[in-house]
């Protein structure tokens, strides 16, 4: 629209005039920055302690000092934060206390170790399963030696402490057989060392799982066996005899066979230590 005439004179619209207003909390300058500066002076003050700590400790008080404010680490008594001469004056993490879950129940839980898994000591495994492997093992080799036909074979027995158990592996060679050839009946010696086994795990207590294995040898054509019925039919007659030593049949956990699939002597599939007979005695 026109701008409107007055007096015969056109005037122009007044101007607009906008009017910025700013507001400033806490002061000409805010607050934000006492924050940060009590943080600076705070941070400072803790860097200066740690410097006046570590010049005036010796180095054993500050191998105590970091042992305390470590606790995942658990250090022994000797030389340590709980030593009787150190800074704690005795104490030591470890220590029974009264708290619900207290530090003294801490390190004594076996890790979850893969089956796979090779060398290398038990972490946190605990004395009662130690001391029942080695009671174990004595008990077996005193009956083997006291049997001077079993005496001979005592070297093709194996035991070996597994994340399940107590392994036992009777394993063959070129002059020992536990079974007949290509057969699941048991060699007179085999009879006698499977009761020897039953009266050493009898009392022991745990379920019982057999394995049974065989070697890559070849079968004549036209028969129907084959290493992997061979090895289960093996493993259940190691069941049936072990149950005539005197083992209960509700102990027993798993009976399977597995061919040749988890040979003992990989480079040789054909070498008849492959055919064994393993028996674990579980925790």
């Amino acid at each position: 629209m026109a701008a409107a005439k007055k007096g015969g004179k056109q005037e122009l619209p007044p101007p607009v005039i906008v009017k910025k207003i700013t507001i400033v909390a806490g002061g000409h300058h805010g607050g934000a920055w006492k924050v940060a500066y009590a943080d600076f002076v705070t941070a400072m003050m803790a860097f200066f302690l740690l410097l006046w700590i570590l010049g005036a400790t010796t180095e054993k008080q500050r191998k105590g000092i970091a042992d305390y404010f470590t606790p995942t680490l658990v250090k022994t008594r000797d030389a340590s934060a709980g030593s009787a001469a150190g800074l704690l004056g005795g104490s030591s993490l470890t220590d029974v206390d009264n708290y619900p879950h207290r530090a003294g129940q801490t390190g004594t839980r076996a890790m979850t170790i893969p089956r796979d898994s090779t060398g290398g000591p038990k972490e946190g495994a605990s004395p009662t399963h130690s001391s029942r492997v080695a009671h174990m093992k004595e008990e077996l080799e005193k009956k083997l030696q006291a049997n001077e036909a079993l005496k001979k074979i005592a070297s093709q027995v194996r035991m070996v402490d597994t994340t399940d158990g107590v392994r036992i592996d009777l394993v063959d060679n070129a002059d020992f057989s536990m079974f007949m050839l290509g057969t699941t009946v048991l060699t007179s010696d085999a009879q006698q060392l499977l009761k020897v086994i039953g009266d050493t795990v009898g009392p022991q207590g745990g379920g019982i799982s057999i394995r049974g294995h065989t070697d890559s040898l070849p079968w004549r054509p036209g028969q129907s066996a084959n290493n992997w019925s061979l090895s289960a039919g093996r493993a259940e007659a190691t069941r049936q005899s072990l149950m005539r030593a005197g083992i209960g049949e509700s102990r027993f956990r798993r009976i399977e066979g597995v061919a040749d699939r988890e040979l003992l002597i990989k480079d040789n599939p054909q070498d008849p230590r492959n055919r064994r007979i393993s028996i674990v005695v579980m925790d």
